[in-house]
Order: structure tokens, then sequence, then C-alpha cells
């Protein structure tokens, strides 16, 4: 009786660490925009320009808009998994 109790209890932690693991995947997600931005010898020049906006600009600000779209997306997915 007692072996059937834990291998009841083995599945039950089996299934409740399945979507945390999934949650934490959307969440690497958001290394991205870190890496994206960190290194700003690879994106400071000039051109090419974008409606007279030098490259270093447009490149930070587009960042910034995949970077809230990101944050949504994995919001609504850890929402979905069930992950607080």
């Amino acid at each position: 009786m007692l072996v059937g109790v834990m291998a009841q209890s083995r599945t039950t932690a089996k299934d409740q660490e399945t979507p945390r693991r999934r949650g934490r995947a959307w969440t690497l997600l958001l290394v991205l925009p870190y890496v994206g931005l960190c290194f700003p010898r690879m994106y400071v020049r000039l051109t090419p320009a974008l409606w007279g906006f030098p490259f270093f600009y447009w490149y930070q600000f587009g960042w910034v808009l995949l970077t809230s779209a990101m944050l949504g997306f994995v919001y609504k997915m850890q929402k979905q998994s069930g992950v607080s």
C-alpha cells in the first residue's frame, strides 16, 4: 500500500512540474533584447539611415517595440500554462 501512495505522489509531482518548465522556456525569449543591445559596438553607426534617423537610434527603438511584443507574448503563454 505504501508503494502505491509513493507512485501516486511521484506522478503528481511530475505533472505539476511540467507547466513550470514550459513557462520557463518562454521566459528565455526575454534574454534576446539583452543580447541584442548588450554590444553597442555592433550597432553604433550612422548608416543605414531610416527617415533621417541614424541606425543607432532606430535599432534601439526597434528593440523597444520588439521587447514590448515579446513581453506580451511571454505573459500570454505563461498565463495559458498556469505558471504564476
